[in-house]
């Protein structure tokens, strides 16, 4: 029992409203310190450090970058008014684009809350000014922000390459098919409250292919990053790492002399943006890292998968467990930190019963992206509501449909090895 004091720790600090980082950093401390004093302090400190001093850690600060680039190139734009014209003469035509523009920011921004915060501030005025509740705006925002990092590049499916070892190249394309699905799920669901509501389309009637087309090849700069980036890595033209910094350099070279809406002025404010950004991930994975050196000096995880293999020789069962278990996490913990602190624990036992490892990636990964929206603590739902200023109370009720279809999702793709891995199993 001795050897969980850091976990009743971690969980006690969290509690008590201490960021994550830190409180991953405080129990692995206490573990070194008290514990087990087979290293120095000194050794502990230096092992924080060189616990990132790792070249593939470099694509988590290129891709942040990304997304804020983005912001001042003229792409965010672009994609809103491809997705206007793909989806806006649907019943419920604003909150379609909502959805579907998350989908395409997904392979560029590849950040939830990054989305989340964009539509608030962008859509969902107008999609108030055209009779569109605060309450049901603000939950197709933050439910359709849940499909941004499933859609590579995003960094939960970096970071869980390397918690995993697995390919950076196949989890990327391992996103794509629920990513799809969970966009399709949303889009029926924000069809039938429309259609009951009388929410109208922005759009008279459909737009034609030769408008399609027209603004294919406004936007198609910014279709090209996500494309271009898993075509890269997978002729091998470049890393995971190396693709961040091409694409950085494209969205530059976008916004610069395509579109010419970045100017010098902003690079203070990306830079900024991206430092406080990669700051609070890599300080997560910094605790992440010292924290998990705990777990396997204690052989935590071996008797984790022992327990879960003890308990059950059903995959399905242990499956079934599991998503449970992570639902349960994730009304409390951040998605980025759920992930950190539980992968590395679940991980073995799912590979000893013979799940692949990039199948259950995307199970854990979809999974949080759901714990995202989901009271008490979902952090696209406090940045929603906060933003659009709704109490929380009228946002749940709201985005209760929404978590049944993104459910229904998760089912779909955690039974379901073939459909989720459908992409990587035919390309790779």
């Amino acid at each position: 029992m001795e050897a969980f004091i850091p976990i009743i720790i971690l969980f006690v600090l969290f509690f008590l409203n201490i960021p994550i980082a830190f409180a991953l950093i405080g129990s692995s401390l206490y573990y070194f310190i008290f514990q087990n004093n087979i290293m120095g302090v000194d050794l502990v400190i230096q092992r924080f450090v060189t616990s990132v001093e790792s070249f593939p850690y470099l694509a988590v600060p290129f891709f942040i970058m990304v997304g804020s680039v983005m912001n001042f190139s003229g792409i965010s734009s672009s994609l809103m008014k491809m997705a206007e014209v793909l989806t806006g003469h649907m019943i419920g035509g604003l909150a379609q684009v909502n959805v579907v523009l998350s989908a395409m920011m997904g392979g560029i921004s590849g950040s939830a809350n990054a989305d989340a915060a964009m539509q608030s501030k962008v859509l969902v005025p107008e999609m108030v000014k055209r009779n569109y509740s605060k309450a049901f705006s603000a939950a197709v925002t933050a439910a359709s922000s849940s499909v941004s990092p499933v859609i590579p590049p995003g960094t939960n499916l970096i970071i869980y390459s390397l918690i995993a070892n697995v390919s950076v190249a196949k989890m990327f394309l391992a996103g794509y098919t629920p990513g799809i699905l969970m966009t399709i799920s949303l889009m029926i669901v924000v069809h039938i409250i429309a259609k009951k509501r009388g929410y109208a389309s922005t759009r008279e009637k459909r737009a034609t292919i030769k408008e399609i087309l027209l603004q294919a090849r406004e936007s198609i700069w910014a279709l090209l990053i996500p494309f271009g980036i898993i075509l890269g890595l997978r002729m091998g033209f470049f890393t995971p790492t190396e693709g961040g910094g091409i694409a950085v350099l494209f969205c530059f070279v976008v916004g610069a002399f395509v579109y010419k809406t970045l100017k010098l002025s902003h690079i203070p404010i990306i830079l900024k943006d991206t430092v406080y950004g990669t700051g609070s991930v890599m300080l997560l994975i910094i605790g992440a890292k010292v924290f998990g050196y705990y777990l396997t000096l204690e052989r935590i995880p071996q008797a984790i998968t022992n327990f879960l293999v003890g308990f059950t020789d059903n995959r399905y069962l242990l499956l079934f467990i599991i998503n449970l278990l992570l639902l349960f996490v994730g009304m409390f913990l951040e998605g980025g930190a759920a992930l950190v602190i539980l992968a590395p624990l679940l991980v073995p036992a799912v590979t000893k019963m013979g799940i692949d490892p990039i199948h259950f990636g995307v199970i854990i990964i979809v999974n949080i992206m759901i714990g995202g929206i989901t009271p008490p603590f979902g952090s696209m739902m406090f940045t929603t509501c906060t933003i659009v200023g709704v109490k929380l109370d009228d946002f749940v009720k709201e985005v209760i449909p929404f978590i049944v279809a993104l459910l229904i999702v998760l089912l779909i793709v955690t039974y379901s090895e073939t459909i989720a891995l459908y992409i990587p199993n035919l390309l790779m």
